[in-house]
């Protein structure tokens, strides 16, 4: 069976990614997956005009993995949580409804509201 051959830019992608992850603190890792997050978010739609339907998928599937490890990262069962909970899984059910029914702006909905509490919440991390 052949290897699936990555292109060198998604190696390089993927190798600079393990490195940030390796070793970083819990706060570096949160804000590694809202970056994540809201490039595939952004990816997934430039894809999705440019006919790029692989590049599109690809992108909502790493949105969602991303939302996945934000979520299991919450601690506590207090009310700031349970809305952080309540929040990534309402945004990672809608980017699942894209994939199957595309939506433009629901994407863009929900990529400015992750970019306006990344804003937010720079100043704290």
């Amino acid at each position: 069976m052949l290897a699936r051959r990555v292109p060198p830019a998604e190696a390089y992608r993927q190798i600079e990614f393990e490195a940030r992850v390796h070793g970083a603190t819990r706060q570096e890792l949160v804000a590694i997956c809202f970056e994540q997050l809201i490039g595939s978010l952004g990816t997934a739609i430039y894809a999705k005009r440019t006919d790029h339907p692989y590049l599109s998928s690809r992108s909502l599937s790493r949105a969602v993995s991303s939302l996945l490890a934000l979520e299991m990262g919450i601690s506590g069962d207090d009310a700031v949580a349970d809305a952080m909970r309540d929040l990534y899984s309402r945004a990672r059910n809608a980017i699942i409804g894209c994939a199957v029914d595309f939506d433009e702006k629901v994407l863009q909905d929900i990529r400015r509201d992750f970019v306006d509490i990344w804003k937010a919440m720079r100043g704290q991390i």
